[in-house]
């Protein structure tokens, strides 16, 4: 007993920790502010509660077994059956199929998925990253992606696609691929978009597109909820409304504002200088998840840190971009702060099992580790 606890609190890196506390915070305060009952904020209090207890349990395992290609094969495909499963049991919620109603609370399985395909990219780039220049493993690597990308798609949750393809691209970056191939990616995308767009996107996704392109052509339609979103950032001007004066999320103009828009009603509530502040919060997570894989004991657990601030970066760009009209509206949270569970779990039992491999890291200095995974050029 004494061992596991001393295990869990002498492995936990508390800066990172406590740099979660305040965004939490910031989300519930917000939530509170301009929910009509206290029905969500009850809810993301025991949310997040549940969510540092995940943290604690997940810090004090030992997770080199996820080294194992049985592992990461078994949960790959785990990944794959819930998302099938999701077509034939999924409710549908805002036009997805994207969660699966278990009475008292709903589960999505996008979140955790998004770590299964860190941990599927990280084993599979840990054992190639001496020959990471052959365009094989570009291909390879984004087949697995590409799997888990269509049936996200076909729910329709164009969000989480987006984010698996952002991971998927942040980590070959990251594993030291050639830039030549970087180029094919982009113009192999290119292709793919063209085809996506000609087939595959419905209007309203069409809309989506364009309304990002130009937010003014629809404020009635697809633009109105970017529209009033940076209509609340603005409003917030250098110190804010003060919390739970935000007009546009009292007054309802800004839809889905404990989710979606959460960056926009904080924003309007407390200003720039609070801004700054989030902005400071997050660089701080971010930093600290990048330094610990500088000590990771192999490149396995050295490209799930990697992986795991990709993730928290993307959503962090996305959610903040489509907050203030400069990428358009996908339904993506803000990491610590959305309403939500399944998410905030995936967040922190993601820090949890970093903190695990914390427990039995190496030493090493940061130019050795770049030297390590930097490819042909």
């Amino acid at each position: 007993m004494n061992s596991a606890f001393s295990r869990i609190f002498n492995g936990v890196d508390w800066v990172l920790f406590i740099a979660t506390l305040p965004l939490c915070a910031a989300g519930l305060v917000t939530i509170h502010s301009f929910v009509g009952t206290d029905t969500f904020f009850t809810r993301q209090v025991l949310w997040v509660l549940l969510a540092f207890v995940l943290f604690f349990v997940a810090s004090s395992i030992d997770w080199r077994f996820l080294r194992r290609t049985n592992v990461v094969v078994a949960l790959f495909v785990a990944s794959i059956v819930a998302l099938l499963l999701l077509f034939l049991l999924g409710t549908r919620t805002l036009g997805a199929t994207s969660r699966f109603d278990l009475g008292l609370f709903f589960i999505q399985p996008s979140d955790p998925i998004k770590l299964v395909l860190i941990l599927v990219l990280a084993k599979y780039f840990s054992r190639r990253h001496v020959e990471i220049a052959h365009y094989r493993h570009i291909i390879v690597s984004g087949f697995y992606t590409l799997i888990l990308f269509l049936l996200l798609f076909l729910q329709p949750d164009f969000g989480s696609a987006v984010i698996v393809f952002l991971v998927w691209f942040g980590m070959v970056l990251v594993s030291g691929i050639s830039k030549k191939h970087i180029l094919l990616v982009f113009v192999t995308g290119a292709f793919v978009f063209g085809g996506l767009w000609g087939f595959v996107f419905q209007d309203y996704q069409k809309d989506r597109i364009r309304t990002f392109l130009n937010p003014l052509t629809d404020l009635q339609g697809a633009g109105y909820n970017a529209f009033q979103s940076t209509i609340a950032v603005g409003s917030g001007q250098f110190l804010g409304k003060g919390v739970g004066y935000g007009t546009q999320s009292r007054l309802e103009f800004l839809p889905e504002y404990e989710t979606d828009f959460i960056f926009a009603a904080f924003s309007e509530e407390w200003g720039f200088v609070g801004v700054v502040i989030l902005f400071m919060l997050y660089g701080l997570v971010v930093w600290r998840i990048v330094r610990e894989a500088e000590h990771g004991e192999s490149n396995f657990e050295t490209l799930f840190a990697l992986g795991l601030a990709i993730l928290f970066v993307s959503h962090f760009i996305v959610h903040v971009g489509m907050n203030i009209g400069l990428l358009p509206v996908t339904g993506i949270t803000m990491p610590f702060m959305s309403y939500g569970g399944s998410h905030l779990a995936m967040e922190f039992v993601g820090l949890g099992i970093l903190m695990g491999m914390r427990g039995y890291r190496r030493i090493t200095q940061p130019h050795k580790l770049r030297g390590e995974f930097v490819g042909p050029q």
